[in-house]
């Protein structure tokens, strides 16, 4: 458990979210003014850890959310809440400004870190993987079992495993154990840091602008299944 802002304690920061919702503030905006506060960058509760802060610098913001969730099932709608947790459908669309004032400015520059650095490299990830399977059928070719790996070296000259390898030597975590979800994540999160640091500047905007344009169609096709 780490503290990363002075004064306050998880406690104190549920008890006035839920005061704040009982009061008649819209539970969206209470929970983004609540993390604007969160005192932790990681934790274990409830047999689970918690890793909030991805790398030290993505703030992964859905999962403070289902944290608060839990304290206040009893003043959530379940239907807005799992469209947030688990389609990453907000119940209000805010604007940029809007966000970053509920947020505070550290807290949104987390959000944006974690937007780029984790969302739109995954997203990035699955479009590559994409063109290259289509590449193997335009060629009459089906090697499904080098698809990541061919992904990979497109995007960062090297496989999987040789990347997974060399992240694992920088933070020093055991080749031999099961890696984590907030693992996982910290490794893409090194990742698209390692590739903007190996890509020319217009590769790096062209592939951002894939991985946006792949998220808007994917979040259209999510509202029109949640009606």
């Amino acid at each position: 458990m780490t503290e990363i802002l002075n004064g306050q304690t998880p406690e104190l920061v549920i008890a006035r979210l839920r005061a704040a919702i009982e009061k008649g503030q819209t539970w969206y905006p209470a929970m983004l003014e609540a993390a604007a506060s969160w005192p932790l960058e990681s934790e274990e509760y409830a047999g689970r850890h918690y890793q909030y802060l991805i790398g030290g610098e993505a703030l992964d913001l859905i999962l403070l959310f289902e944290r608060f969730s839990r304290e206040l099932e009893d003043l959530i709608p379940a239907q807005e809440r799992d469209n947030l947790l688990f389609k990453g459908i907000a119940p209000q669309e805010l604007t940029s400004d809007k966000l970053m004032a509920f947020l505070g400015e550290v807290r949104y520059r987390q959000y944006l870190n974690y937007f780029y650095g984790i969302t739109v490299e995954e997203a990035l990830l699955v479009v590559t993987q994409s063109e290259v399977r289509k590449e193997h059928r335009s060629l009459g070719v089906r090697r499904e079992g080098t698809v990541i790996d061919e992904a990979f070296v497109q995007l960062y000259e090297r496989t999987h495993d040789e990347m997974l390898d060399q992240f694992r030597r920088e933070k020093r975590y055991s080749k031999t154990s099961t890696i984590k979800i907030h693992q996982l994540k910290e490794f893409t999160y090194w990742l698209f840091k390692y590739r903007l640091l190996h890509s020319e500047k217009a590769r790096v905007a062209s592939d951002t602008n894939k991985s946006l344009n792949y998220l808007k169609k994917y979040a259209r096709r999510l509202q029109q299944k949640s009606g």
